[in-house]
């Protein structure tokens, strides 16, 4: 098992991740979204609160120069499923659940992000109740003709335990995809507060951008959040 502040302290440029967790008292589960960037379009973000999650925004608009690929809704909810991706697959999974589908139909239907020669992967979360599944779109070995679709159903998760998945594995030029399954760790007995402060903290400095925590109690349906952006 891993310490999550240290593994993701050893590592310069993870990209984007997901981190889900149930607490060591066993009553609420709490989930982790971060955003990192190189270039200057990247690092121009900020998290915004939505009624039901939340969006990227520009933090200057001036200096926008792709959209495309870095402004997205990562977090909705529907059905007391909290929906949490590193982009616009959100919509699409959203989109088909309503329509009474499942999270693996909606990611089926979607690939790699088309940012050659880096093909970042997709990561995508539902969680509900204790359990959550998670899944990562990526190439094969680089291959931008092969989608390799993996799903990870982890059920009624283990009290102060969780995993974490992110995009890239360590870094480079260009980015190597992330490897294996999610990466399991032990949930330290902490406030929700001083766990975000803690994630945040273990970022690399120079290249994180954006931190979303929600804290949710599914038998009272209590939800908690915190954002964190470095340019607020």
């Amino acid at each position: 098992m891993k310490n999550v502040y240290e593994y993701l302290s050893e590592k310069t440029y993870p990209g984007r991740g997901i981190v889900i967790a149930r607490t060591p008292c066993g009553r609420k589960m709490r989930i982790a979204y971060f955003i990192m960037g190189r270039s200057e379009n990247s690092r121009n973000r900020i998290f915004t609160e939505t009624d039901d999650g939340i969006r990227t925004e520009a933090y200057d608009p001036s200096k926008v120069e792709d959209p495309s690929l870095i402004i997205y809704s990562p977090a909705k909810t529907i059905n007391n499923t909290t929906i949490i991706t590193n982009g616009d697959q959100t919509d699409t999974i959203y989109e088909y659940m309503q329509a009474g589908n499942s999270f693996e139909e909606a990611l089926r239907t979607r690939t790699f992000e088309p940012d050659g020669p880096n093909y970042t992967p997709r990561i995508s979360t539902i969680v509900k109740d204790f359990g959550y599944t998670m899944s990562i779109l990526k190439t094969d070995s680089g291959n931008p003709d092969i989608t390799l679709r993996q799903f990870f159903d982890i059920n009624d998760e283990k009290p102060g335990y969780g995993h974490l998945i992110h995009t890239y594995q360590e870094d480079g030029n260009p980015l190597p995809s992330f490897e294996g399954e999610p990466v399991p760790f032990v949930l330290p007995k902490e406030p929700l507060e001083m766990y975000a402060a803690h994630l945040w903290d273990s970022l690399n400095e120079e290249n994180r951008i954006s931190l979303y925590v929600k804290q949710i109690e599914p038998l009272t349906n209590e939800v908690k959040t915190i954002i964190i952006n470095k340019h607020q």
